[in-house]
C-alpha cells in the first residue's frame, strides 16, 4: 500500500498489543490506534537516540475529546511531568523536581522520567533487541511500559520526555457496560503485573 511505504499485516487472532509489533527499518515507533500525530512530531523523537542510542522517547501526549475531536494541551501551564511507578501499576505522574528543573537551560528541553505510559514511544530498533524487546511471557496487555521502562535503566539507558514532539490522544467517552467482559484482559494484566513485580534477578546484556 501507498506504493510500498505501508505494510499491513494482520494477525490470525487475536494477541494483545505487546505481540502485535512489527518493523523492518532501522527505527522502532509505537503509536496507539488511537493517537494522531501533529506537525514535526517524529524529527525530536528520532533525534534523542541519534545523539543517544541508549535513549527511549517518549512524545508529549495531548487529549483529544471524544466527541469534538478537539485537541488540548496536556499541560496548559507550561509545568512539566513525568511517569512515576507505584505497587497499584497505575500510571501516574507527578511534577519534575526543582532540580531537575534547576538543570535545564531551556524550558523546552527533553527530561529524564523514570517510566513511561506505554503505547508511544520511539526506539532505536537494534537497542530495543539488545534489551530483549518486550517480555514474550507478558501477554495482551498490561506491565510492558515498565518492564520496558525498568530495562532501560538498568541497561545504561534513559527514558526522555521530548517536550517539542506532540501527540494527539483519544480517550474514551462514557461507557455504558464493562471492557473487560468475565474479566479476562483485567486478569490477564494482574498476571502481568505479577511477573514485571517477581523478575528481578535476570542479567540483562547491553552493548
Amino acid at each position: 500500500k501507498w506504493n510500498g511505504l505501508v505494510k499491513y499485516v494482520r494477525t490470525k487472532q487475536r494477541v494483545g498489543l505487546v505481540e502485535a509489533r512489527a518493523a523492518q527499518g532501522d527505527v522502532i515507533v509505537i503509536l496507539d490506534a488511537h493517537c494522531e500525530c501533529v506537525t514535526n512530531w517524529l524529527p525530536p523523537l528520532v533525534t534523542r537516540f541519534a545523539l543517544n542510542r541508549k535513549t527511549l522517547a517518549v512524545p508529549i501526549a495531548d487529549g483529544i475529546e471524544w466527541n469534538t475531536l478537539q485537541h488540548n494541551s496536556a499541560y496548559f501551564g507550561g509545568t512539566r511531568y513525568r511517569g512515576i511507578w507505584e505497587w497499584r501499576f497505575l500510571h501516574k505522574e507527578t511534577e519534575i523536581p526543582e532540580r531537575e528543573r534547576n538543570r535545564m537551560k531551556y524550558r523546552t528541553e527533553p527530561y529524564k522520567s523514570p517510566t513511561h505510559a506505554g503505547g508511544l514511544l520511539a526506539i532505536d530498533k537494534k537497542c530495543f533487541f539488545e534489551l530483549g524487546a518486550y517480555d514474550p511471557d507478558i501477554k495482551i496487555w498490561g506491565g510492558e511500559q515498565y518492564e520496558l521502562s525498568f530495562k532501560v535503566w538498568m541497561c545504561g539507558g534513559q527514558v526522555e520526555w521530548v517536550t517539542y514532539s506532540h501527540v494527539g490522544h483519544l480517550y474514551r467517552g462514557p461507557r455504558r457496560r464493562s471492557m473487560h467482559p468475565r474479566g479476562g484482559n483485567l486478569r490477564q494484566s494482574h498476571i502481568n503485573h505479577l511477573r514485571v513485580a517477581e523478575v528481578r534477578s535476570v542479567d540483562y546484556i547491553f552493548i
